[in-house]
């Protein structure tokens, strides 16, 4: 079971927070039932230890389980009393081991609030979009916002070679020189908290479409038409190289970039405009599909955990046990993502709670 005791060999000297000796269960064997519990459809503590009594002896082939299998009282007030950042940074270690990230990867940094904990706790996470694999969460602290969060989510990413997408909160120069020093693009949105900067954009673009500077310099441009489910949606790009971006202190920045995209359904038409800055150079359409990429975040990854894992209908008192559970989703989500074979998510997760040998493919995949 390589796969295992590599999962297990990341967690194993987290620092116990119980007394050790007073212990009738082992910490390693509460974080790896939990860990398969939450692949098999379980999404609160108390369905955990029914999973755990109704898979006790194919548990106790890799786990000691000196007790038995331990309460979900016990088993919740363990996550509570853990370590949150402790736990979520070997989880990041080991999903920067196991699943390597490829260059030109888009790499979407997005908040997510966790509706059901008792404090609405806030989490920015790392969601890589061509393997839908979860990098790393990091949680907002409560007197302050994602822009202090996401350089601190950043540092303990392996990024190089990557291209890192972040909403307009987290368009600072602080963390896109932050990004540069990891080896890595990024592609950031441009809103009114960076006024000067999306005026200059605005105005650089409003040229193009004034007819009376038609032989001023034309940005490149690219356009896509997709047809889903009887609407339309129409998304064009229009992209100018400008270095002048990077002389106002926003590392290399080489591209400034606007985005329109145009629904239809029915007879009602919705228009958005959006303005980015880049490291890439000046490729419409590579720009348009990391844009795009960041786009597919609330579905491919926030959709999931909601629908999925039930994220917004955990009920949690306390925010270590809110950010820890929060972990153990994520684990099992990349585990069943690795997971080769056919089948949804949601299948999946039923199918091993059923099937021993699917879980322990999923395990070992």
């Amino acid at each position: 079971m390589e796969q295992l005791s590599s999962l297990q060999a990341y967690f194993e000297d987290l620092p116990d927070p119980r007394m050790v000796a007073k212990c009738d269960h082992l910490l390693i064997d509460i974080i790896s039932l939990s860990i398969c519990a939450s692949i098999a459809g379980a999404d609160d503590w108390q369905e955990i230890e029914t999973f755990g009594k109704s898979k006790e002896t194919w548990l106790r082939q890799w786990l000691e389980l000196p007790c038995g299998i331990p309460s979900h009282d016990t088993i919740e007030r363990v996550f509570q009393k853990l370590d949150a950042q402790e736990f979520g940074n070997r989880f990041i270690a080991w999903t920067n081991e196991m699943f390597q990230q490829l260059p030109g990867q888009v790499v979407a940094i997005d908040g997510k609030t966790l509706r059901g904990s008792a404090e609405k706790l806030h989490l920015v996470s790392a969601w890589a979009s061509a393997s839908g694999i979860s990098l790393g969460q990091c949680k907002v602290d409560s007197k302050s916002n994602e822009i202090t969060a996401i350089p601190e989510l950043l540092e303990l990413l392996m990024l190089k070679g990557c291209i890192v997408t972040i909403d307009a909160l987290g368009c600072q120069k602080s963390i896109a020189q932050e990004i540069v020093n990891q080896e890595a693009d990024y592609v950031l949105a441009v809103k009114g908290n960076q006024g000067t900067l999306q005026e200059y954009i605005e105005a650089r673009f409003a040229l193009t479409d004034d007819p009376r500077f038609i032989n001023h310099e034309q940005p490149m441009y690219t356009e896509t038409i997709e047809h889903k489910r009887g609407r339309t949606e129409k998304r064009r790009c229009w992209v100018f190289h400008d270095t002048e971006i990077a002389d106002r202190g926003w590392a290399n920045c080489q591209t400034i970039i606007r985005v329109t995209c145009e629904r239809q359904l029915d007879d009602q038409t919705e228009q958005e405009t959006r303005y980015f800055i880049s490291t890439l150079p000046a490729q419409p359409a590579l720009l348009l599909a990391c844009v795009r990429a960041h786009w597919s975040i609330e579905n491919s990854f926030h959709w999931v955990l909601d629908v999925v894992f039930k994220e917004d209908q955990a009920r949690t008192q306390h925010e270590n046990e809110a950010v820890n559970l929060a972990v153990l989703r994520r684990i099992a989500l990349n585990l069943i993502k690795r997971h080769k074979g056919k089948g949804s998510l949601k299948g999946k997760r039923y199918r091993a709670a059923l099937d021993e040998d699917f879980l322990l493919e999923i395990l070992l995949s």
